[in-house]
C-alpha cells in the first residue's frame, strides 16, 4: 500500500509543472513559512523528450506529445510532488501546532499559549489581556477628563462663527479678524447715543434702547 501523505488546511500549493513549493500559514496572524523550490525532474525529462521528438520526428515525436498530454492531464500530481510535500511538512512541523480548542493551526512563536497548550484565541495570555484592558481604561479616563474640562472659556459663543472672510473670501478658522486681509469678520454698528456696540441688523440699542436709525 502506498504511503499516505498527511496535509492540513493551512497549506498553499505553489507548485507548477516545473517544480514544487508550498506555503504554511498561521490561521490566526497570517505569518508563515515557504518551503524551498524543488525542481520537478520528471517534467525536465519530459521536456528533453519533447525537444528530441521535435528534432527527430516520427515515433519519438508522437511519444513526446503523449508524454506532454499526460503532464497536462495530471497537472503536478506525482510521487515526486508527494515526496516534496512530505519533506516540506516535516521541515515546518515544529513551527506550527493545532489547537484542540478550535482546531486551527497556529504558529508557535506568536500565537501559541505554551502554559495552557492552546492558541491565544482560545486561551489568551493573561498579561496581554491585563495590558489591553489597562490601555482601554486609560483611554476611557482620558475621554472622561477631557469632557470635564471647559474648552469654551476663551471662545466667543455669542457671535456667529464664520469660516470664510466676508471681505476677501479667504478660508478662516473663526476669530474676530481675518488673518489674510485683517478685515473684521462680524459687521457691527455702534449706538449713536451711548456708543455701545450693536449686533448687525439690530433696530434698537441693547444698552440704552436708542433707535439705530435715529
Amino acid at each position: 500500500m502506498a504511503e499516505i501523505i498527511a496535509f492540513t488546511d493551512n497549506i498553499r500549493d505553489l507548485s507548477n509543472e516545473n517544480g514544487f513549493q508550498f506555503e504554511f500559514v498561521c490561521e490566526r496572524c497570517g505569518n508563515g513559512y515557504r518551503s524551498p523550490y524543488v525542481n520537478n525532474l520528471a517534467e525536465r525529462g519530459r521536456g528533453l523528450l519533447r525537444g528530441a521528438g521535435s528534432l527527430f520526428g516520427g515515433k519519438l515525436e508522437q511519444l513526446s506529445h503523449a508524454s506532454m498530454q499526460l503532464a497536462y492531464d495530471r497537472g503536478t500530481n506525482s510521487k515526486s510532488k508527494d515526496r516534496a510535500m512530505a519533506e516540506a511538512v516535516e521541515a515546518v512541523r515544529d513551527q506550527f501546532k493545532q489547537c484542540r480548542g478550535c482546531g486551527n493551526w497556529v504558529c508557535v512563536p506568536v500565537c501559541w499559549n505554551h502554559d495552557i497548550g492552546q492558541c491565544l484565541v482560545c486561551s489568551p495570555s493573561v498579561a496581554e489581556e491585563i495590558s489591553r484592558a489597562q490601555a482601554a481604561a486609560q483611554v476611557e479616563q482620558i475621554h472622561e477628563k477631557v469632557r470635564q474640562t471647559d474648552w469654551t472659556a476663551d471662545l466667543d459663543l455669542t457671535t456667529r462663527a464664520k469660516v470664510t472672510c466676508p471681505n476677501c473670501s479667504a478660508k478662516i478658522d473663526g476669530g474676530k479678524f481675518c488673518p489674510e486681509c485683517g478685515g473684521k469678520l462680524s459687521a457691527s454698528t455702534f449706538c449713536t447715543e451711548c456708543g455701545s456696540e450693536m449686533a448687525a441688523g439690530a433696530k434698537f440699542c441693547g444698552e440704552c434702547g436708542h433707535s439705530a436709525g435715529a
